[in-house]
């Protein structure tokens, strides 16, 4: 069995949405200055790096990361690439009958190659066609290697919204670079944070 480790590592170096908090590592303690042990402080934005968005963020009376449906994040998952560098992505973008049984879509994008401290200029995106695609054969997630499951410049977020009218969730931010097309077993829980808009995950694949 092998375990391909999809998550990007979070570092102050990594780039975040604009506006956004980075992340900062603070030391409250060091073992270097006499302390028993080496003590952090973490700040940084839930949407940094590989993440998943809870129904919060984007809905006042969504869940928090604590009440999303952990079932969601855990199962089969089918790994596709995508030639698209910019733009929604319609069921036409992938190969003919790879859509059909899929549970859990995870698309591999060249926003993949990127160097991990590169925000990628232009980005793949979902679109109302996919979703409604997928969730009519009962798909559950949908993961991308890209920031966002709408456009850069999107006022109304109707990718986002889609999802939570589905019972879909989403992640955002793998990085798929020498992970193979095909299916495995995904495991991609969020924290048990309440009062947040998303939460940081450790995303793995584990092959059948």
């Amino acid at each position: 069995m092998a375990i391909y480790d999809i998550t990007r590592t979070v570092s102050p170096g990594t780039p975040v949405w604009p506006g956004d908090t980075t992340y900062c590592a603070e030391h409250i303690l060091r073992l270097a200055d006499g302390h028993l042990v080496n003590l952090t402080t973490l700040t940084f934005s839930p949407h940094t790096g590989t993440h998943v968005d809870a129904y919060y963020h984007y809905e006042q009376n969504g869940a928090h990361p604590a009440a999303m449906p952990l079932d969601a994040y855990l199962g089969p998952a089918r790994v596709l690439t995508v030639a698209r560098q910019d733009g929604p992505l319609t069921p036409e973008d992938f190969p003919p009958g790879s859509l059909e049984g899929i549970e859990r879509l995870l698309i591999h994008s060249p926003a993949s190659e990127l160097d991990e401290d590169v925000w990628p200029a232009e980005f793949p995106y979902l679109s109302i066609e996919l979703i409604e695609r997928l969730a009519a054969q009962g798909a559950r997630l949908v993961g991308l290697d890209s920031p966002s499951v709408d456009a850069f410049d999107s006022t109304e977020l109707t990718c986002h919204h889609a999802l939570s009218r589905y019972k879909m969730v989403n992640i955002e931010l793998l990085r798929l670079c020498g992970v193979p097309d095909g299916d495995y077993e995904l495991i991609a829980l969020p924290l048990k944070l309440d009062e947040t808009c998303g939460s940081p995950v450790r995303a793995i694949l584990r092959t059948l």
